[in-house]
């Protein structure tokens, strides 16, 4: 049955060549192949040039249709569907286009097919008409996550963690084996590996050695082969163009790892990313940061919000006791959840069951202890940025800044995000600090810095772009830290019966929640 009173888009809203050349055609009712293509090649003979129509009816179908330059967006719905609704739905699919393609041509229009159905889909559900302008289409086709963008650069300090851990290995074995030629002894752990030397070296090691620094590889690579291997490397022709290639890619400066160590990369991330030591006590310290500034100076609002979780995996240490170590000197609120002994905390910074013959739950995360830091005082504000645009004729030179004033923290994969203009080409940049990027689609300059900590306090961006002071505001920071703002920690956990210690591990994170500069 057809809903009367809601058009019922039976077909897809398809690109039209006048040659009747369907280019992305996206149907949302239930209808075979044939039955769609007849009707796309319908269309075409429909078409009357003489007179201007927006729509052109057969005995079943309407047509309503709309030309963009050399071709046509058609909507294909029932006779007795709302025209009107129709129009407007068929403007919004108009207005969708430029947003993916730079020029509606139909090789564009092909590349970016994917990308548009996507967003048609957000249009039309079911062959209803949804609720939605052009605004909220781009968010939900972006699917932008702050929790994502958490976990990449918490994935990406770990790579470069692994990295660093890996050239100092490289640099340790590069060390033993100068030492040992200076002392006129062999190298350990090269004789191969049926040598005896290689018992009290980690292979893996030996591995990272040969692919960390391949600018030497007269040093490492030829060592590690088994001496049993000669006849497997008496390769023929087309062995040879494979090494002649991958000399080439050396030569250019890639890093190529030999094939037969290859097997041997999953050996090498064991030792160079140890899972974390979790506990059967384990507590998460949370904080998240919420600011509002001036563009001018002035903090209009901060909050941050942090909490203790606690999760326990043993049954035999339910019945515990945490020591809280509170060093906050900004005026954090605290509360504790109400199962805890709050006489206790307030009197000894212990946080604890009301009743101790209980035990905390099993194998579950339990928030135990909270605190909130609201302030209107500059002083306590962990990064400031201060941005200024100033007009030079037609364009703007930007001239932006940050300072960390809190240097016992450690802010990690930091991206400070500025609005430019769009339309009006790339920025030109001059002194820079750190990496950017442009992206043009999204209309922003990202500027990013891999650390800011006490060594790294402050630095500097300047660009030049047309435009005016305003469309380079609101500036926006992201960032991840692994140390407490407010600097409240568990300094030990002890036993309700005996008060003996306990071991526990602990994993912190402070990051920002919404951090501007209006």
């Amino acid at each position: 049955g057809i809903n009367m009173s809601r058009s019922v888009l039976r077909c897809v809203f398809s690109f039209s060549l006048l040659a009747g050349k369907a280019i992305v055609s996206r149907q949302f009712v239930e209808m075979t192949r044939t039955r769609v293509e007849g009707l796309l090649a319908a269309f075409p003979k429909l078409m009357n040039t003489g007179k201007q129509h927006t729509f052109v009816e057969t005995e079943s179908v309407r047509y309503v249709y709309q030309p963009l330059e050399k071709l046509y967006m058609v909507l294909i719905t029932t006779k007795n569907s709302n025209i009107l609704e129709d129009l407007e739905t068929l403007r919004l699919f108009s207005r969708v286009i430029p947003e993916y393609c730079r020029v509606l041509e139909e090789g564009e229009i092909s590349q970016h097919c994917f990308d548009l159905i996507f967003a048609f889909d957000e249009i039309v559900a079911l062959g209803y008409r949804e609720n939605v302008n052009l605004a909220q289409i781009r968010t939900f086709t972006e699917m932008d996550s702050h929790e994502e963008k958490v976990f990449r650069a918490v994935r990406e300090t770990q790579e470069r963690e692994a990295k660093a851990e890996m050239r100092r290995k490289a640099k340790e074995l590069q060390q033993a084996r100068r030492d040992a030629e200076r002392a006129g002894k062999k190298a350990p752990g090269f004789g191969g590996f049926g040598s005896s030397g290689m018992s009290n070296v980690n292979p893996a090691t030996i591995i990272t050695d040969s692919f960390v620094e391949p600018e030497k590889p007269k040093v490492a690579p030829a060592p590690v082969r088994p001496s049993s291997s000669s006849k497997a490397l008496k390769l023929g022709a087309k062995g040879k163009e494979v090494d002649n290639f991958v000399d080439k890619l050396k030569s250019e400066g890639e890093h190529v790892i030999a094939p037969g160590l290859g097997r041997k990369s999953s050996d090498v991330s064991k030792v160079l990313q140890p899972p974390i030591n979790t506990e059967s006590i384990h507590m998460r310290i949370e904080e998240k940061i919420s600011l509002s500034c001036g563009r001018d100076g002035g903090l209009q609002n901060m909050e941050v919000l942090g909490m203790i979780s606690l999760r326990v995996g043993d049954e035999k240490n339910g019945r515990i006791r945490l020591h809280v170590s509170n060093n906050d000197k900004k005026g954090a609120q605290m509360q504790t959840h109400p199962n805890v002994d709050k006489k206790l905390f307030s009197s000894d910074s212990v946080i604890g069951l009301k009743n101790p013959d209980k035990s905390f739950p099993l194998n579950s995360d339990v928030g135990v202890l909270k605190w909130r830091l609201q302030s209107t005082d500059e002083s306590v504000i962990p990064l400031t940025i201060n941005c200024w645009p100033s007009e030079a004729g037609s364009s703007c030179d930007v001239n932006i800044e940050y300072e960390l004033q809190e240097e016992e923290l450690e802010l990690n994969d930091v991206v400070i995000t500025i609005p430019v203009p769009s339309g009006v080409g790339a920025p030109l940049i001059g002194d820079l600090d750190g990496e950017y990027r442009h992206d043009t689609r999204r209309n922003i300059l990202e500027w990013c810095l891999p650390v800011i900590d006490a060594n790294n306090k402050s630095g500097s961006l300047e660009f030049s772009i047309a435009g005016q002071p305003n469309d380079f505001f609101p500036v926006n920071v992201c960032f991840v830290s692994k140390r407490s703002y407010c600097d409240i920690q568990v300094a030990k956990v002890t036993l309700v019966e005996g008060d003996g210690q306990v071991k526990f591990s602990t994993e912190t994170s402070f990051i920002s929640d919404k951090y501007e500069i209006l």
